[in-house]
């Protein structure tokens, strides 16, 4: 309940102009459709503490025993009673909301991306494997080269005129900010902190070039005539050729780099800006519109799929490509000799929707788009942007190779098909294919552990202005109850399709509320931050041992649906457990499964046969339906 005073601010609020969340440098949207659609939105409430707390308890229940969950309902009594602490918390956070935009979007970009100090690399930004194309060679990957950046220019026109259509969630529209933050963003490190800077379409500087990496050199090459039409598709490749040609012997990897933990790079990149053609280089790169990687030949083996994947998330290490990225930049695509495609994206600024619409796009593009020739422009040649090392940076860089390659090593990554079905099957049983889903991942994991875990599901929040995520939890009560009754032989299949509809259903309510603005984990994390920026000491609720197995998400999981055959992926978030992207088609499911090599106690390959013989075991489940 707001206070007499705080309601009386809400009478008198006015709602503010759009402007970017303080970390963003730069990200200014100019008058127009979009800036007119952001200042319509809605913003993002503050739930009701009583609500909260009472979800939060049951979100925990099955990852405890019961003395545990006893101990943590007496401290989420103590904090939730009326005039105490939780109270207090919730009225200076309600205050907050009022005060700005969103009493959220800081915060998270904050604490979530630009404090975090692992590397951008396996533990922030995901890759996106595009299905391959029919080319070999080098005149091959440089003519499809030039074609997706043809096509993302494209689509670059419909940012910069404000013309992107918004995107919905049922009759909801939702925020299209994220859209504005894509083109011309990098994340730039520093020694505590990060920021991001962003020359977008309201910005002073229009940058007119892309940055194209081959051999580990990087160029600057104009993309735009004089009178700002973007070139045709011939004239870029002819300055790909170009790049190529200057850059026919591989250059010392300063990319690699980008890949160190961000304290680290953060200090390095202090020093190479001391140098005058070193900034230069930065500049260039941290402005351009995107980078194009070249990327050199790489030998697949037996598994193509999981190569190409390990490909577009890190390059494949110190030996391979990975010397050739820039993983601070926000878009960063590759096109590999073999017809591999895709793109590494830094996560600060969006989420994964906008960048497969971008992509939807650009592969639309590809497929349709005939080839145009213009011999009525000369573009400026491309530009090499140098880098000057001395001892200090040589050091960096081989730490960074060593640092790359552990990593690399250690990441397990296995794309599986299911072609079995796809999310045609739950909708014929008029189930929510994405709980299904997520209830087929609870059963898989518990086949193989026995016990649930904390699992994280991103849920979008962009039903409101400046909306990013929040957590849909999917390990459950009801889902516990499922996957301990389709273990049990004893219990009739009539109950076990009862439980599943339960856990279903249980999902989807949760799911609904969750992008609705009424989930309890960026809630919670508000009012600890509340605290923390108070002076007061950190509540007993969030130094619980409970709370913190709440947060070790042992399955980090995200559905990133694309019309085409995609498929994201990213790096567990903890040791001890996997990442799980899926890209549910009508007649099949793409998943990609992550997990670390160096735990014992995970294996994405034993994952994803569990999870293959959980989704044929809950089809069989549902088709003794008709025979009950």
């Amino acid at each position: 309940m707001l206070s007499r005073t705080a309601r009386a601010m809400v009478k008198t609020a006015k709602q503010q102009p759009w402007k970017a969340p303080e970390f963003f440098r730069g990200a200014i949207l100019p008058p127009g459709r979009m800036l007119a659609h952001q200042a319509s939105m809605p913003r993002l409430p503050v739930p009701a503490l009583s609500q909260t707390l009472e979800k939060y308890l049951r979100a925990v229940r099955p990852l405890l025993d019961d003395e545990e969950f006893q101990h943590t309902t007496q401290l989420v009594e103590e904090f939730g009673k009326q005039g105490g602490l939780g109270d207090s918390l919730q009225a200076k956070l309600q205050m907050r909301a009022l005060e700005r935009q969103s009493w959220l979007a800081d915060w998270w970009l904050q604490t979530a991306y630009l404090d975090f100090r692992m590397p951008v690399v396996l533990h922030v930004s995901p890759g996106i494997v595009c299905p391959p194309q029919n080319f070999n060679g080098q005149e091959g990957q440089l003519k499809f080269a030039a074609q997706m950046v043809a096509g993302l220019l494209d689509y670059k026109v419909q940012i910069d005129n404000q013309s992107v259509p918004i995107d919905k969630l049922g009759k909801n529209s939702l925020c299209m900010d994220q859209y504005y933050k894509l083109f011309s963003a990098c994340r730039i490190p520093g020694e505590r902190r990060d920021q991001v800077v962003v020359y977008g379409p309201g910005s002073n500087v229009r940058p007119r070039h892309i940055v194209v990496a081959h051999n580990n050199k990087f160029f600057a090459v104009d993309v735009y005539d004089e009178n700002w039409k973007p070139l045709s598709q011939d004239l870029i490749h002819a300055q790909l050729q170009k790049v190529v040609y200057y850059s026919r012997y591989p250059s010392e990897p300063v990319g690699i780099l980008t890949s160190e933990n961000r304290n680290t790079w953060g200090k390095i990149y202090k020093l190479l800006k001391k140098d005058k053609s070193n900034k230069a280089s930065l500049d260039a790169i941290n402005k351009s519109i995107f980078m194009l990687c070249l990327d050199q030949e790489v030998p697949r083996g037996d598994h193509r799929k999981s190569s190409i994947a390990h490909q577009l998330m890190h390059g494949g290490g110190s030996e391979l490509n990975s010397g050739n990225r820039w993983f601070d930049k926000t878009l960063q695509f590759t096109v590999g000799t073999d017809g591999a495609i895709g793109l590494t994206y830094e996560h600060s600024p969006a989420e994964g929707p906008p960048i497969i619409a971008l992509l939807d796009h650009m592969m639309d593009y590809c497929s349709q788009a005939p080839e145009v020739q213009e011999t009525t422009v000369e573009p400026k040649e491309p530009e090499r942007l140098p880098f000057t090392t001395n001892d200090k940076i040589l050091e960096a860089i081989d730490n960074a190779k060593r640092g790359l390659d552990v990593q690399v090593k250690d990441l397990q990554l296995k794309p599986v098909t299911f072609h079995e079905y796809g999310k045609g099957f739950p909708k014929s049983q008029k189930m929510s294919p994405d709980s299904y889903i997520q209830i087929a991942l609870q059963l898989a994991y518990y086949k193989l552990y026995k016990v649930p875990c904390a699992t994280y599901e991103s849920g979008s929040t962009r039903m409101f202005h400046l909306g990013r995520t929040d957590t849909i939890r999917s390990a459950s009560v009801e889902s516990l109850e499922f996957c301990k009754a389709m273990e049990d032989s004893g219990v009739p299949p009539g109950e076990k399709i009862a439980l599943l509809k339960r856990a279903i259903d249980g999902h989807k309510k949760y799911a609904q509320e969750t992008v609705s603005g009424q989930g309890i984990d960026r809630h919670l994390l508000g009012l600890k931050l509340t605290a923390i920026e108070s002076g007061l000491n950190v509540p007993d609720l969030f130094m619980d041992s409970a709370y913190e197995q709440a947060l070790h998400f042992k399955l980090s999981t995200s559905q990133v649906p694309s019309k085409y055959d995609s498929f994201l992926c990213f790096g567990p978030v903890v040791p001890d457990g996997y990442g799980f992207c899926y890209n549910p088609r009508e007649d099949h499911l793409n998943f990609c499964i992550s997990a670390f090599n160096s735990s014992p106690e995970t294996d994405a390959d034993k994952l994803a046969e569990s999870l293959h013989q959980s989704l044929l075991d809950m089809r069989e489940l549902l088709s003794t339906q008709a025979k009950l």
